[in-house]
């Protein structure tokens, strides 16, 4: 062999080495991030009910960071909700695409929040379109959450579904009042059954948001759903406990609830919506 040929074979042999290591690296690189994108499970699912428009609306933005979820119930005339439910949906995926906004849940939760109330109030006119808007937020198994409106936010575990979050509704309000004693007992329970909202994104009156006062810790294996009222008000919790319970994937199991609601025999059901997350 020739010194050329040498000097060729030598070449194209590190060459060899090179691609070989450049593929194994991007192996492990892929490998990795099938990991980091496999830490959370995710499900989705909605349906009409018996309303002419669909004005449910849900996202969910998963980086490195962490995973946020959120689940708009639109309202308004003609497709002003729907509109509505879709803006404030875009506005948390948007400030979310952010990974550093994982690391600051607090302030990012209320600044997708106030930013979904100022978009809703540029692109539509007075009252012709607002959202009821709940969003949760997993970042180092600390789970944080904040809701404006009657969506609802609840974790799944020990075969239990327990509400994170209470809603914005007269009925809610006067329990809130009679409990730092501002009302008294026969004031509250004469507002008990009104559940009227007072507070939801796209309007000028904009309230402070229900927020977490402590991350609740999670240990794996949970299941958080965000729900509109149209599920939690048609479906009982103990048929949603069964089957979160049963066997299948997140998302079999979103189709299950949803299932629940086309399936019940309830006059006028409203749109129903789950987001769920298993971690």
């Amino acid at each position: 062999m020739t010194i050329p040929e040498i000097i060729l074979f030598l070449l194209l042999a590190a060459g060899t080495v090179l691609l070989a290591a450049r593929l194994w690296m991007a192996c492990l690189a892929a490998q990795r991030g099938y990991e980091r994108q496999s830490r959370y499970e995710t499900g989705t699912s909605k349906t009409i009910g018996d309303r002419e428009v669909q004005e449910d609306e849900f996202g969910i933005m998963e980086t490195s960071e962490g995973i946020m979820a959120v689940l708009a119930d639109g309202m308004g005339k003609a497709f002003g909700g729907k509109i509505a439910a879709r803006i404030a949906v875009q506005t948390f995926l948007d400030v979310f695409e952010d990974r550093s906004t994982f690391y600051k849940p607090q302030y990012s939760l209320r600044k997708a929040f106030q930013g979904a109330n100022r978009e809703i109030l540029h692109h539509l006119e007075d009252e012709q379109g607002s959202a009821c808007v709940a969003a949760v937020v997993i970042q180092n198994r600390r789970l944080y959450y904040a809701a404006a409106g009657n969506v609802q936010a609840a974790v799944f575990r020990n075969h239990e579904l327990t509400p994170v979050t209470s809603g914005h509704t007269i009925s809610v309000l006067a329990r809130q009042k009679y409990e730092e004693g501002k009302l008294t007992r026969e004031e509250a329970v004469s507002l008990l059954d009104r559940h009227r909202l007072y507070n939801f994104v796209g309007q000028d009156g904009f309230r402070d948001i229900e927020f977490f006062d402590t991350p609740i810790i999670l240990h794996g294996g949970e299941y958080i759903l965000l729900m509109s009222d149209g599920l939690y008000e048609t479906v009982r919790w103990k048929d949603m406990e069964d089957c979160l319970d049963g066997s299948g994937s997140c998302q079999e199991k979103a189709y299950r609830i949803i299932e629940l609601v086309n399936r019940s025999d309830k006059e006028g059901k409203d749109n129903g919506a789950v987001v769920m997350i298993r971690c």
